[in-house]
């Protein structure tokens, strides 16, 4: 079974994002940048999925700019056996992204697509569904436990009441969420096989996708910042500043 598993490269989680002068969205120069956490969790389950023989080969995935390769060698050292980077230097929104994965999907023909649910970047938590829709197959977001048999997927979601099981037919679609596994950490040696995997690169324009966005970023402001807190001396106090002074009583 092979699993293509798209990886995102997004600004570090431990940094502080910090937004540019320009107030047009975050500033990345001299900034680090990693894979983004959701999508280490789906590469790490594709991994299991090969260790326990169920899965035979991993395709990691990258849309993006040049550096994406940087990723793509961090998803070779974790376990994954090929990677192809879609180079553009466009903003890729989430449609875009999953009209390139819809097309390398009809060309390598996975049993099972894993993606992050979203990416910590945008929080949009839209391109697994769009992927699903545009190829047609079954979709379960949100997962916390994945099993593979008999050709279906027994997929555990995080849901707002709980917890629910399905069961989809592959091939499939699957998003994950934080609490399905812990993904582990790179070693030096596998660091250095992933210098000899194969990495391919395509445009685009090679697999008939137009990626221009179709939506603008006007402008990015931070959050208003929260006014400093008083200490009331009783019960009274609060309720009469609840009522005549936030109104909301």
């Amino acid at each position: 079974m092979k699993v293509l598993v798209s990886v995102k490269r997004v600004v570090d989680y431990n940094v502080k994002v910090r937004l540019k002068a320009d107030g047009s969205g975050v500033e990345t120069a001299n900034v680090k940048m990693s894979m983004n956490p959701f999508d280490e969790i789906a590469l790490e389950e594709a991994v299991r999925l090969k260790e326990a023989g169920i899965a035979t080969e991993i395709l990691a995935v990258s849309c993006g700019v040049l550096a994406c390769q940087e990723t793509l060698r961090t998803a070779l050292a974790i376990g994954a056996d090929r990677a192809i980077l879609v180079e553009s230097n466009e903003e890729l929104q989430p449609l875009a992204v999953a009209k390139l994965l819809q097309s390398i999907c009809q060309k390598e023909l996975p049993q099972l697509v894993i993606l992050g649910k979203q990416a910590i970047d945008d929080d949009a938590n839209q391109t697994g569904q769009m992927l699903a829709a545009l190829l047609g197959w079954p979709q379960a977001t949100f997962a916390s436990k994945l099993k593979i048999a008999d050709g279906k997927a027994q997929v555990t979601r995080e849901v707002d009441g709980g917890l629910e099981t399905i069961s989809i037919k592959l091939p499939a679609i699957v998003t994950t969420d934080l609490r399905l596994n812990e993904p582990r950490y790179v070693t030096l040696p596998n660091i250095m096989k992933a210098k000899k995997k194969p990495l391919d690169n395509f445009k685009p324009e090679a697999l008939g996708v137009d990626v221009a966005p179709r939506l603008q970023t006007l402008k990015v402001v931070e959050p208003a910042k929260r006014k400093a807190g008083v200490k009331l001396p009783d019960a009274k106090a609060l309720v009469d500043k609840l009522r005549n002074e936030a109104k909301v009583i």
